[in-house]
């Protein structure tokens, strides 16, 4: 990493109020050249709820003065009832956060500082709204990065997959927001007179976001919403889509640049869940802030940079690994295709068995258990570990060992002739490469409730005794099997965390000679008359001086423990956001969170997932600190929720809140 403390531009920053259409107003903090008033120059927005403040503060200081060293207006803005600015938040994605997103992109653009031209950016949620305020035309938004988000709010989210519940992201992320919107104003931007207030505000305005999720178990309108899938053609801003093989949206990516009609590139590395120039694992990391300023001076200062001279998608393919669950960088290559989809990627249709004898497939409810971290953060324990175990869970096809390298790029898909013994059912399929001495590294995976099997609009039940063919898409993968390797298929009805299971246990049968894997398989010669694809060394602004301290009391990221007499497995985890720190101004932000999953043997009602978080904010005298509580369970019929927030100042009780809440199982 390179850090760069002196730029062409002297960089001031300050923090201002920005007034929106009902008169509330957000907080923002704006670093721009000195210089802006007489040279205006274009601005860049990045629209979050996680806290200027605090949360986000190091990883601002990384980005945002690099941007006003090189001639922007960076702007961070907390969202309408987070960080410090006014108002409460209702859900994710709203209509007013979309609508304040608009107003602040118009407030910016008429700044004497600004030229009139406005960018925006951001990651998961600030690369979501990003695309939905895109979609919402703002004049004066000429361009957006759109890094690690979603087209597709209900099937490529935090909350359900290919139709089911995500066990293990709709409790946990629920639990998060509840904890993320409790917190309070800091009283040195809002003032010693008005914090609490506006702290009570939120807190009596709370309402777990679960609840609004789990009504919604179908594609309906409220996911539609936001979902720029939707209608791609809304979008006419260019758009710079990255993501990662190792985060759960890099679908995205390769939906964007095939189905987006304004101007779009993408760019798909081997990253989690992190900006591209964090250098944390998987890597390599690369100069990202570089490769977004060739973005922001084509589109918003009319500069040549070649940026569009790119293919259309560039991407990493991972060359094979030993199973870990975390590598500093991986081995591989960047590819670049001038279309999607590519004529270099060929669909290769391998049947999983060449018989047709019936296999049952009955895995054992704590399938899933290797599965990883749905979010990779860049943690020591987030990629899933040797598949042997989840193998031996599972039904699994092998193929022959292959005589030559194979590089996929793309969806691959299973297709499926089965039959279910009950009338509600899931069905997993994993992709692994199968070394020569038994290691089992996971490629990619898919999940679908065969209740949405027609379509995630609406719940059909399966009639049992009767077979169908269901095709289902697998996460997207760039990856190189080689020589020697095998491909596996491994299916199972089970995959817990990940999906929360139905309410009755069942079976699957499955027929293999009437069945396929099918891998979109790239030519490995296809880049032979191309430039090699390059990036610049990660560079970034000075860090902020952070102290980051060690846990009191340190503990396993992750566990699985199995009570043999009862037969319950627990998978214990904690998600490791940051821990505690102290910044420079004195505030010291404690952090600490834990998430718990547990299930029995035999008994899919038994799933239980839980979490909880405790945060704490001081600094000369002012002292808060919020306590969460978050589980859900499920009978047969229904989904049961308990939720609860404890919220304290200076030791005394500002608000104790409690919630237990009930949804009716429709497809879930």
């Amino acid at each position: 990493m390179r850090y760069r403390e002196a730029f062409d531009r002297e960089v001031r920053v300050e923090d201002v109020w920005i007034p929106t259409r009902d008169g509330t107003r957000l907080h923002a903090r704006v670093w721009r050249p000195t210089d802006a008033e007489t040279a205006p120059v274009p601005a860049l927005l990045e629209y979050l709820p996680y806290r200027k403040s605090d949360w986000t503060a190091p990883r601002d200081a990384q980005r945002h003065p690099w941007y006003a060293g090189h001639g922007y207006a960076s702007v961070r803005v907390d969202l309408r009832g987070s960080g410090d600015s006014e108002g409460v938040m209702r859900d994710e994605y709203d209509e007013t956060e979309l609508a304040d997103g608009v107003d602040v992109v118009n407030w910016l653009a008429a700044q004497p500082w600004c030229t009139g031209k406005v960018g925006m950016f951001g990651i998961s949620w600030g690369g979501f709204n990003a695309l939905q305020i895109a979609a919402l035309r703002p004049e004066p938004l000429k361009a957006i990065v759109t890094v690690c988000s979603a087209d597709d709010r209900y099937d490529n989210d935090v909350h359900y997959i290919g139709g089911a519940v995500l066990g293990i992201d709709m409790l946990a992320w629920a639990g998060t927001m509840l904890a993320f919107t409790a917190r309070p104003p800091h009283p040195t931007s809002v003032g010693e007179d008005r914090w609490m207030p506006m702290w009570r505000e939120r807190l009596d305005a709370l309402e777990p976001y679960l609840h609004t999720w789990l009504a919604h178990q179908e594609r309906d309108a409220y996911w539609r919403h936001g979902s720029v899938c939707e209608d791609y053609a809304a979008v006419d801003a260019a758009v710079l889509a990255v993501g990662g093989w190792a985060d759960p949206y890099r679908d995205t990516v390769l939906r964007l640049v095939e189905h987006i009609d304004a101007p779009v590139r993408g760019l798909i590395g081997p990253w989690s869940h992190q900006y591209p120039d964090r250098g944390l694992p998987p890597g390599p990391a690369i100069g990202f802030l570089q490769e977004t300023l060739r973005w922001w001076d084509h589109w918003l200062k009319d500069t040549d940079t070649g940026v569009m001279d790119e293919p259309l998608l560039r991407a990493w393919i991972n060359d094979p690994v030993p199973p870990a669950t975390s590598y500093d960088t991986m081995p591989g290559r960047w590819v670049g295709d001038d279309a999607w989809p590519s004529p270099s990627v060929t669909w290769d249709e391998r049947p999983l068995g060449g018989g047709d004898e019936p296999v049952i497939v009955r895995s054992p409810l704590h399938t899933g258990l290797d599965a990883g971290r749905y979010f990779p953060f860049g943690n020591a324990t987030d990629l899933p570990p040797d598949q042997r175990e989840e193998d031996g869970r599972s039904v699994c096809f092998d193929s022959a060992p292959l005589d030559e390298r194979v590089e996929i790029l793309g969806r691959p898909r299973v297709r499926l002739r089965l039959d279910s013994a009950t009338r509600r059912a899931h069905v997993i399929a994993r992709v692994c490469d199968v070394a020569p001495d038994g290691s089992s590294t996971l490629v990619t995976r898919g999940v679908l409730n065969l209740m949405s099997r027609h379509g995630r609009e609406k719940a059909v039940e399966w009639e049992p005794g009767t077979y169908e063919d269901v095709e289902f898409e697998l996460n997207g993968t760039g990856y190189a099997f080689p020589p020697g390797h095998r491909i596996r298929v491994a299916v199972s009805d089970a995959y817990w965390p990940w999906v929360w299971p139905h309410g009755e246990r069942g079976q699957l049968t499955v027929r293999p000679g009437q069945s396929a894997l099918l891998l979109p398989v790239r030519d490995p010669g296809a880049d032979a008359a191309r430039e090699p694809i390059t990036f610049e060394e990660p560079e970034q602004a000075t860090p902020l001086a952070v102290t980051v301290d060690a846990p009191a009391e340190p503990r396993p990221e992750r566990t699985v423990t199995h009570d043999v007499a009862t037969g319950e497995w627990v998978l214990d985890v904690d998600p490791n956001y940051g821990g505690s720190r102290t910044y420079p101004d004195g505030l010291r932000y404690e952090e600490s969170a834990r998430e718990t999953y547990r299930i029995r043997s035999g008994d899919p009602l038994s799933a239980v997932a839980s979490s909880r978080w405790t945060i704490r904010l001081r600094r000369d005298g002012w002292d808060a600190e919020i306590r969460t509580a978050t589980e859900l369970r499920a009978t047969a019929e229904e989904f049961i929720m308990d939720s609860s927030v404890e919220a304290r100042a200076n030791g005394e009780t500002v608000a104790h809140r409690a919630w237990q809440h009930t949804i009716p199982r429709t497809s879930a």
